[in-house]
């Protein structure tokens, strides 16, 4: 899966020039937390709404509100946004993007493309479009554990079982035990009642557990 299945491509935008107030209610508006500043059609930086509540002064302040509002008002997105992006382009694997977001800890990264912003993909669109359908999130069904269930041999029994129940594979994937090297195996399944499909692996001596949705 690349980085062009899962971004946002009408990207929302400002200018550097663009007082932080309006920039705060923009994100407002369109339920953003970040955006991304382009001057000329070029990427200049990126501001988001925790630099914005950063700017204002300490809760400790003696200035009046109506001194605040005064000073915020007059300062420009150019004076807080972070002017070092991490940016990728639109054909990177979501998995390269996912480990430069966390290697950089950005929540967000603009999408270039011949260096043109063409979108921008986040840490909630990595959840929502890759994480969710990955673990079943949202789908009805039963979601079950199988202890040290992924290997070669183990998957090809599991599928069997599944196949013999009649059931569908919502989804499946492998993952790493707290203890222990080898792998347990996970599958999402259509049915809200797998109790012969776990009695099946159990006498295969399988050890299985049903995991809350």
């Amino acid at each position: 899966m690349k980085v062009r299945d899962v971004m946002t491509w009408n990207v929302i935008t400002v200018s550097s020039d663009t007082p932080i107030m309006e920039a705060r209610k923009i994100m407002e508006v369109h339920n953003v937390r970040r955006l991304p500043v382009v001057d000329r059609g070029k990427l200049v930086g990126i501001v988001s709404k925790e630099r914005i509540v950063r700017s204002g002064p300490s809760p400790a302040t003696s200035l009046s509100v109506w001194e605040i509002n005064y000073l915020l008002a007059k300062m420009k997105v150019k004076e807080i946004m972070s002017k070092d992006v991490v940016t990728v382009s639109p054909d990177t694997s979501v998995e390269s993007a996912v480990a430069l977001a966390q290697t950089k800890g950005a929540g967000a990264l603009p999408v270039l493309e011949d260096h043109n912003l063409i979108g921008i993909v986040t840490t909630n669109d990595f959840f929502y479009k890759l994480l969710n359908p990955v673990l079943g999130i949202g789908k009805p069904g039963t979601r079950i554990v199988i202890s040290k269930g992924s290997k070669p041999k183990s998957i090809k029994e599991v599928l069997e079982c599944v196949e013999k129940h009649g059931l569908e594979i919502v989804a499946l994937h492998s993952m790493a035990p707290i203890e222990g090297k080898e792998f347990d195996l996970c599958v999402h399944l259509d049915t809200d009642d797998a109790s012969k499909l776990i009695k099946d692996l159990a006498d295969k001596g399988y050890e299985t557990e049903i995991i809350e949705r």
